[in-house]
């Protein structure tokens, strides 16, 4: 991840996908103009300052000039100049983290992590919270400019910034130039005094500036000839700029002879510049460096040597002609970018001027320019432009190579996005008839969480092979195994291993590595934790560009969570703990190449801090990662996390916060056919509503639970007999509350054999104590405390604490019993100890027992929570407040189940009553 910067204040200067990230070097410099920058002085403390504009009126100038002021002030500033190739989600998203990234790395640490995730809008809006939270813990202010704003007209880009300025900390201004009317909702900024709008009539010189414009540039000049030119140019600034460079040409001696005056047409707007361009000053030039602008011109960037590639010329005379060009000012600008060569671009007008130039050229010879522009690149890695020029040069094919050479280094580097980009770049003809280009596809479609399209791609693919190439069919195996992982139908997964098994020796190493891992997985399953440990012990070290394969799913990072999940599942929560700590430190270090990995190491980390009764330590762990983890991990992590969660609330007597938790796991079971996580949310909501007295509730979701399970018969050995063995619990729960004790005691005997035969040491320790409990009750006192010691002996040497706490209502007063009449050893007896000492699980109370008696005020709400809980206020149904807020009814259910849990209240019309008294409206 990006280190902190340590400079003060810092202004950034680029990145590596060449964005400008600081204002260009050499760009015209801004007339001190006293009322303009004594208005952007004033304002500095304002949320957002926009400047619109022509092209040429001076806008960038003029943030630059209120630049210099705000930095000694103590400000911050973060500056991206927008080009038409960011309108692109993936891009602008990359450039606007690296822009911060460079101010002060602590600001995108987490966001750095999201670099893999989807760009659907949630995934955007989490992006926006993640930069928001980090902007707000920045200690200075801290200004973002965002130059030629007029470029980004994408409506999930525009969403992004609406929710950075919604979401804005009081640190956070933002300074926004644009050729046309902003495109961002600034209307309630704009009515709260929040705004400095700057315009044409404020950007247009008048003419006491023209006049002293000009006596800056050509000396002292009479005052008909200035107001010639001051109409001529109507106070636009970049048309004074030009008729000075031109005058400065046309009458060296400072004054035009009697009779010859400036007799031009308007110099007023971009036609006018295009027009006086034309004639005045490219026709001046020679035609051989008329011919290299215009060879140029397509080029976003370019310097001496991609000039003489493109012209024909020696590297001096490329430069010379560079150098030359940048001192007659404005239209070849410097860029700053902290490199040994000094990178030009052409003026956007300029540009646009050449670009029709450049359209009229021979087909040939547009085509040539471009492959010799895609070869330059090519050779220096550039891949971006390189693959852009290839396209347009009419070789797709090279293209296509350049993609596939690179895939595996982007990928491995957490780079999706970006090798997303440049797979769009491509002819769809050239990515169906390569395997290689559709398998990075169908990787990056996994990765987003695309698992419909990520399915049809390998369709497709499978089709086109057949029986062939041994290589394709491994990589397919592979692909689909991974799908049905993320579709948690481990049975298909193992369906796949004969094939899994049979690797290529050709085969790249995200596949080998993923191939490993996914063995560890499946081997975990059959409960064969030792030969699943083996797989990575044994496995060869993978490299990507000479460097070990550590990040993504397929890395040895990944690898080593998996290990520690092994030991989770085994029961070994301490060393698993120390696993998983280790691993979320180095995934941190690797930044968004292992957001995967860091998010299923924080799940399994809370499930074993839960385990381990740091309930409160585990909850705040995870809390605010869910969304991500939803997004972007397994779905057994998201099943971990939101149990947790709902185990965590209940502890702390946040009832209806616990419950709102299994609502949103049956929601995401549903919402993904997840048919195990479905069990386990109709299995919990059995117990909870039994403990709550809601027996007629509980009964009719065990109903569910059992025509589920009646889906999945013989999936004893797989992770679908969890179904079978959850659905089991539940009965045993319900027999026992009807009285059952000894049907519930045959049934917990035979479920904790089978639980014992496959590995799943964990539970099988809470069904032995439940067991002992049941004996308890039916009078087998001798037998009950034979189990409880034998249970407490598992749970000692497993490391467990909640298992056996949370096993049954009566579990602690058993294990009270047993530490008091029985001779414990002194190791077991300190064990119980501990158990005892550990807080009273409010599983054993009344429903209505823990709740908070004083009323919640609003400061316990999140914004976005407010802001349903108003609209709520004014009768709105859950789909007009979806609609409103651009969310899906499923998450405005969601905020709705933790708005009443914050306000403790049983429902809507109570929920509103609330929102009223906490002055919201309604």
């Amino acid at each position: 991840m990006t280190n902190r910067m340590e400079t003060r204040h810092h202004d950034s200067s680029h990145d590596a996908a060449g964005a400008r990230l600081a204002p260009p070097r050499g760009a015209p410099r801004f007339i001190a103009r006293e009322p303009l920058m004594s208005r952007l002085a004033e304002a500095r403390r304002r949320r957002c300052i926009v400047i619109s504009g022509p092209a040429g009126s001076g806008k960038t100038s003029l943030l630059a000039a209120w630049r210099q002021v705000l930095v000694p002030l103590g400000f911050d500033i973060a500056w991206l100049t927008v080009t038409p190739e960011d309108n692109d989600v993936s891009r602008f998203l990359d450039a606007l983290v690296a822009g911060f990234a460079q101010v002060d790395g602590g600001i995108v640490r987490e966001a750095a992590l999201l670099g893999g995730d989807r760009n659907d809008n949630d995934a955007i809006e989490r992006l926006i919270v993640s930069l928001v939270r980090g902007i707000a813990a920045h200690p200075r202010e801290l200004v973002l400019v965002l130059d030629d704003l007029h470029h980004l007209t994408h409506p999930d880009i525009l969403a992004a910034l609406d929710w950075l300025l919604d979401y804005a900390p009081p640190n956070l201004h933002l300074a926004l130039s644009s050729r046309g009317t902003v495109r961002l909702a600034l209307e309630r900024l704009r009515a709260q005094g929040h705004t400095l709008d700057i315009g044409l009539r404020e950007l247009r010189f008048s003419l006491q500036e023209t006049e002293d414009f000009l006596k800056t540039q050509v000396g002292e000049l009479d005052p008909r000839t200035t107001r010639m030119i001051h109409e001529l140019t109507d106070g636009w600034i970049a048309g004074l700029q030009l008729l000075c460079v031109e005058w400065k040409k046309k009458y060296p001696a400072g004054a035009p002879p009697a009779g010859d005056a400036f007799n031009h047409v308007p110099i007023r707007d971009a036609q006018g510049f295009a027009r006086y361009f034309e004639a005045e000053v490219l026709s001046q030039l020679s035609p051989e460096a008329l011919e290299t602008l215009t060879c140029l011109a397509p080029c976003r960037r370019f310097n001496a040597a991609l000039c003489a590639a493109i012209s024909g010329h020696l590297a001096p005379a490329a430069m010379a002609l560079l150098v030359r060009l940048e001192a007659d000012d404005l239209f070849v600008v410097a860029m700053d970018g902290g490199e040994p060569d000094t990178w030009y671009r052409l003026h956007p007008l300029l540009r646009e001027t050449l670009l029709r130039r450049f359209a009229l050229l021979a087909p040939a010879r547009q085509r040539d320019v471009h492959a010799r522009a895609g070869a330059w690149f090519r050779d220096r890695g550039l891949i971006d432009d390189a693959v852009r020029h290839a396209v347009q040069a009419g070789e797709e094919d090279r293209a296509a190579d350049l993609v596939e050479q690179r895939a595996v280094s982007l990928f491995s580097r957490g780079e999706r996005r970006h090798l997303i980009s440049l797979l769009r770049q491509l002819p769809d003809e050239q990515i169906n008839k390569r395997f290689g280009l559709r398998l990075w596809m169908a990787r990056s479609q996994l990765y987003q969480r695309e698992l419909d399209a990520c399915e049809q791609t390998v369709d497709g693919m499978e089709r086109d092979v057949g029986g062939g190439d041994a290589g394709q069919r491994f990589n397919i195996a592979m692909l689909r195994a991974a799908l049905a992982v993320q579709r948690d139908d481990t049975d298909s997964a193992l369906v796949l291993l004969p094939d899994i098994l049979q690797a290529p020796p050709d085969a790249d190493a995200l596949a080998l590595g993923g191939r490993d891992n996914l063995l560890t997985w499946l081997y975990m399953h059959r409960g064969e934790y030792e030969k699943a440990r083996q797989v990575q012990t044994s496995a060869a070290r993978q490299m990507v560009d000479g460097v070990p394969l550590t990040s993504t799913v397929g890395g040895t990072l990944h690898g080593r969570c998996l290990v520690g999940l092994s030991h989770a599942l085994e029961g070994h929560m301490t060393l698993a703990e120390r696993t998983y700590r280790a691993v979320i430190a180095e995934a941190e270090q690797g930044g968004k190449a292992c957001a995967e990995t860091y998010y299923f190491a924080i799940a399994l980390l809370g499930d074993v801090l839960y385990e381990l009764n740091d309930t409160h330590a585990a909850r705040m762990l995870l809390e605010d990662k869910l969304e991500v983890l939803e997004r972007m991990s397994i779905p057994d992590a998201v099943l971990r996390a939101l149990r947790l969660l709902w185990s965590a609330h209940w502890l702390a007597g946040n009832r209806l916060e616990a419950f709102a938790y299994m609502d949103r796991l049956e929601d995401y079971a549903l919402r993904y056919g997840l048919d195990r996580l479905l069990a386990y949310s109709l299995a919990d909501q059995v117990q909870f509503r039994l403990i709550g007295g809601e027996l007629m509730a509980a009964e009719a979701q065990l109903e569910r639970l059992e025509a589920l399970d009646a889906r999945h018969p013989g999936a004893t050995h797989s992770a679908l007999g969890e179904i079978s063995d959850v659905t089991e619990r539940a009965r045993i729960q319900v027999a026992t509350i009807h009285g059952d004790l000894d049907g519930a005691a045959a049934r917990t005997a035979a479920l904790v054999e089978r639980c014992e035969a496959r590995g799943r040491q964990r539970f099988a320790a809470s069904l032995l104590l439940k067991s002992a409990v049941l004996d308890a009750r039916r009078g087998k006192t001798a037998t009950a405390r034979e189990k409880a010691i034998e249970a407490l002996r598992r749970g000692h040497r497993l490391g467990l604490m909640r298992t056996l706490l949370d096993a049954d209502l009566h579990s602690r007063k058993l294990i009270a019993e047993v530490a008091q009449n029985e001779k414990l050893d002194p190791v077991l007896a300190f064990y119980v100890e501990r158990l005892q000492s550990s807080q009273v699980a409010p599983l054993a109370t009344e429903p209505g027992e823990g709740r908070a008696s004083a009323m919640v005020g609003i400061e316990a709400l999140r914004e976005r929570e407010i802001e349903v809980l108003r609209l709520l206020a004014q009768a709105m149904p859950n789909k007009k407040i979806a609609r409103a807020l651009g969310l899906s009814p499923e998450t405005v259910k969601w905020h709705l189940s933790r708005i009443y849990g914050k306000l403790q209240v049983a429902g809507r019309d109570e929920a509103v009553c609330r929102a009223r008294d906490l002055g919201l409206g309604g």
